[in-house]
């Protein structure tokens, strides 16, 4: 049980309609094909996965875009895919989602993103990956960082999705944080480490327990350690908040001068991690695009994220099963 009322919850959950959120990082196409494995392969000791369907789903930076779609959003989405079948149905999806896609570039040189997943019995059996991970082109880059800059004033968020694809480079983070911060948007980011220098004096961070140990070189192991990040993070980012998730233990919040509070999960069965830290960075920054307090954000993403895991696949939330779940697992 929270001190939260459940109607100053809804009001916000109700109010992620009104919020225009742009994202930008790393666009990936997820394909699943799901079957039934009945035998081993004469061939090798793998199982032989009969196929009875195929389906695509937007993954990485499109991937918290559509989550925050399905909340109710309005989304813009920036990155880059190839000139190709996956860079096709990638544009499909999100614009049959009502994404907004305008800032979607092609870069010829490169195939999109492509990470094929078989299951079989709903379990993973295997994962295929296609990519190219370099760095983009610099004309890619500016052009990217000019479409953010026509749009920052017509948004209340920006969400940085850097999965390490090549997307989010130096050049454009050195360009956009700056022009965010000046227009006084919320920046939600979803790090790589190795570029956590040019997050400095963004809203909220969330780095899982595996990057937030390398971020701050050392490894969280207890609630000593746990804290002690946390403070690291927020003294080297000079950032509001650092939301620290932390898989089955949940999440755990931390602000300036202000305890640390941990949030358990509420996940009661967990089918497919998959996409999880998506629907928290998309939840909670529209959360906070509602109006709600960095702690009462923290408990509707942990609501969201239990939702999304007892899913199989990439899957999303509606406001619905959100504020369902919240209404059951906090209040009652």
């Amino acid at each position: 049980m929270v001190k939260y009322n459940f109607n100053n919850i809804k009001k916000a959950v109700v109010n992620f309609k009104d919020a225009k959120v742009l994202v930008v990082g790393d666009l990936i196409l997820d394909e699943f094909i799901w079957g039934d494995v009945s035998r081993i392969s004469p061939e090798a000791p793998v199982p032989v996965v009969w196929v009875k369907k195929e389906s695509f789903m937007p993954g990485g930076a499109s991937n918290v875009a559509n989550n925050l779609r399905s909340l109710g959003a309005r989304v813009r989405l920036v990155g880059v895919v190839g000139n190709d079948e996956p860079g096709a149905v990638l544009r499909g999806e999100l614009e049959e989602k009502g994404i907004d896609t305008s800032g979607i570039f092609t870069d010829e040189s490169r195939p999109t993103i492509l990470k094929t997943r078989v299951v079989a019995q709903h379990q993973q059996v295997v994962r295929i990956d296609k990519e190219k991970v370099d760095s983009l082109d610099s004309r890619l880059v500016t052009s990217m960082g000019d479409f953010i800059a026509g749009a920052i004033k017509k948004i209340d968020a920006l969400v940085i999705e850097d999965y390490g694809k090549g997307a989010i480079v130096p050049p454009l983070l050195s360009k956009i944080v700056p022009l965010a911060k000046r227009a006084g948007k919320i920046i939600a980011v979803d790090p790589k480490e190795e570029h956590f220098k040019y997050y400095k004096g963004i809203s909220v961070i969330t780095p899982n327990n595996h990057e937030a140990s390398r971020a701050v070189g050392f490894e969280i192991k207890d609630d000593a350690s746990l804290r002690k990040a946390g403070e690291v993070l927020l003294n080297k980012l000079k950032c509001r908040i650092v939301l620290i998730t932390l898989g089955e233990n949940g999440m755990a919040v931390f602000q300036r001068s202000k305890p640390m509070k941990h949030i358990p999960t509420v996940a009661q069965e967990v089918f497919d991690v998959s996409g999880a830290g998506d629907t928290v960075i998309a939840s909670y920054t529209l959360s906070l695009a509602a109006g709600a307090d960095p702690v009462q954000s923290a408990h509707i993403a942990n609501c969201a994220a239990g939702i999304v895991v007892g899913k199989v696949g990439i899957a999303v939330v509606t406001p619905e099963e959100l504020l369902d779940r919240i209404e059951r697992e906090l209040f009652r």
